[in-house]
């Protein structure tokens, strides 16, 4: 039923969209100026006809975030879900940078491979963050752009590009720990009812890939990405912006700033909502990106 390089733990998923979107994983090879070798790369891909909209995770994620919304758009148009490089079910080779640089030039790749087509790409946190630095630096592929409680107007902290060992060891052996993601999760919804065992599940199967540890410390390192407001204005294309209520992760002034700086912009709160409206609201969330699609 699930794809022989996720984690064992897969078999424990008991909800129907977990178990439906995570038995609907693929890989391809994507090959990239990164490294000699082909990039084995993880994917989901539904629905067809339209527009191709292209989702992004956010940090230390995977493309199972979007377990809840992917059927809902899919019913419509073509929906593909990535898990960026360095992330999520992705293989994560030996010697592969970890960086904002790479993870947009493995997108590119991914995208000149297998869509070939312009796109209207959904980015939620660091994944918003990152569908922006590619709209600059591919708009031509760029259709339109949707950011859900984007990242962008934080500078990374100055301590990650000293996770030196064996600091960065003990630093991710925290971010791996239950209790610590149980914290991070219960703060991402504004109903913690949320956050069952199931979700808690999709939130770290990818924790048991190989060199997930090797990876997040190099990202973090780099720089992970930085303070994007100085060239938002470049982006033309017509933006939705989708934001929590209640987001309690990045605050809610993000949200205007993005609606201010972006010249072809709206901005959409979600009621009751915090910082995954995807996860919380997918309906809503779901019927807002299809009606912004036909604008």
């Amino acid at each position: 039923m699930f794809p022989s390089f996720l984690p064992a733990n897969v078999r424990q998923l008991t909800e129907p969209n977990s178990i439906e979107s995570a038995s609907q994983i693929q890989r391809t090879d994507i090959a990239t100026p990164l490294l000699p070798q082909a990039i084995p790369t993880s994917y989901i891909c539904q629905g067809t006809g339209g527009i191709p909209i292209v989702f992004l995770h956010g940090f230390d994620s995977s493309l199972l975030e979007f377990r809840r919304i992917i059927p809902i758009i899919s019913q419509h148009t073509e929906v593909w879900a990535i898990d960026l490089l360095g992330f999520g079910f992705t293989e994560r080779l030996p010697d592969c940078p970890f960086s904002a640089d790479s993870i947009r030039t493995h997108l590119q790749a991914f995208w000149q491979t297998k869509i070939q087509q312009p796109i209207i790409l959904v980015g939620v946190s660091m994944g918003g963050a990152a569908a922006i630095e590619f709209t600059l630096n591919y708009p031509e592929a760029v259709h339109k752009l949707v950011l859900i409680d984007s990242a962008g107007f934080t500078q990374p902290p100055a301590m990650g590009k000293f996770l030196i060992q064996p600091l960065g060891n003990l630093a991710t052996k925290f971010l791996s720990s239950q209790k610590v993601r149980r914290s991070v999760s219960e703060k991402a919804y504004f109903d913690r009812s949320f956050v069952t065992a199931d979700a808690q599940l999709c939130a770290a199967l990818h924790l048991e890939m190989p060199n997930w540890s090797e990876a997040l410390i190099a990202f973090t390192r780099s720089g992970g990405y930085g303070y994007l407001l100085d060239r938002l204005s470049e982006i033309q294309q017509q933006t939705l912006i989708i934001w929590g209520k209640h987001d309690r992760i990045l605050g809610i002034e993000a949200a205007q700033k993005f609606k201010q700086n972006l010249p072809n912009s709206q901005l959409q709160w979600i009621d009751n909502c915090g910082h995954v409206p995807h996860l919380e609201m997918a309906q809503i969330t779901a019927q807002s990106i299809l009606d912004f699609i036909c604008q």
